[in-house]
């Protein structure tokens, strides 16, 4: 296990008072998803093991000597900003708090279902923060794959008709009986005849359907022609190799093996990321 399997948030204690950012990291430590990067009796302390450390959330206690906790967030540079839960023992600032786009705000004494409820909000949120990059990397890759501008493939993405085109699950008939398959369960598609094959683990549906409607159909930033016959869901794909005639080979998480033709090698460099 990672560490960042076994702990899920990273994250500072600041408070100015000892016995309180002891007991707190211990009572978060004890949680098991918050490894705590570093305890901070001020503001000042607090500024410099952020841009140390880049914890996900930081735990603020509000009125400290020197820097408040308030100053303290209007320091950090905005992409730096972790996520804030403030700790305190008044209620007076709860307003200003929400202004700032605090997570939580906790009073003191810490009660332990409040603790984890706010935990649970910063896992929530990081959840949100690596699916937005995640879908940026995506759409870099499909202008990659395309040729077309970012621009371009927006506009595709955001149009009402390929929205509506684009679906979650496909209804297969098989004979008196219809299958819904979600879309994002395939791992790949290939032609046979008038038929396309939707291979969904080691199960097979049958669909009378043409490959170019099919492909219509799907998100173009997940699933990407790489044969004249062919459709692969880029998120299977585990391996690309290389043969001396020129054409790739892709092996899938399920252990196929698919090849790629010659035609749409400018698509390989997804696969073979320049260092």
């Amino acid at each position: 296990m990672t560490q960042s399997e076994k702990f899920p948030l990273t994250a500072l204690v600041v408070d100015d008072e000892r016995l309180a950012r002891e007991g707190l990291a211990l009572r978060l430590e004890e949680l098991g998803s918050v490894e705590i990067l570093e305890q901070c009796e001020n503001g000042r302390s607090a500024l410099r093991a952020i841009g140390e450390f880049e914890p996900d959330v930081v735990f603020l206690d509000i009125q400290m000597p020197g820097v408040t906790g308030f100053e303290l967030i209007s320091q950090i540079q905005g992409d730096a900003m972790p996520m804030v839960v403030f700790v305190t023992a008044f209620d007076a600032f709860a307003v200003d708090a929400f202004k700032v786009y605090a997570i939580d705000y906790l009073l003191k004494p810490v009660e332990r279902e409040r603790l984890k409820a706010a935990v649970n909000r910063c896992l929530a949120r990081k959840a949100e923060q690596v699916s937005s990059v995640d879908k940026q990397k995506l759409l870099k890759m499909v202008v990659s794959l395309s040729g077309k501008s970012e621009r371009a493939i927006t506009d595709v993405l955001l149009t009402g008709d390929a929205l509506e085109k684009q679906i979650d699950r496909l209804a297969i008939k098989d004979g008196s009986s219809t299958s819904f398959v979600p879309v994002r369960e395939i791992d790949w598609i290939d032609a046979a005849g008038d038929y396309m094959c939707v291979h969904v683990g080691k199960k097979t549906h049958i669909m009378r359907i043409t490959m170019k409607e099919l492909e219509a159909k799907l998100d173009p930033s997940v699933f990407q022609r790489v044969h004249r016959s062919t459709i692969v869901n880029l998120d299977r794909v585990e391996k690309a190799s290389s043969h001396v005639n020129g054409e790739y080979y892709l092996t899938l998480s399920g252990g196929s093996t698919l090849k790629m033709s010659r035609s749409y090698k400018n698509k390989i460099k997804h696969f073979f990321p320049e260092p």
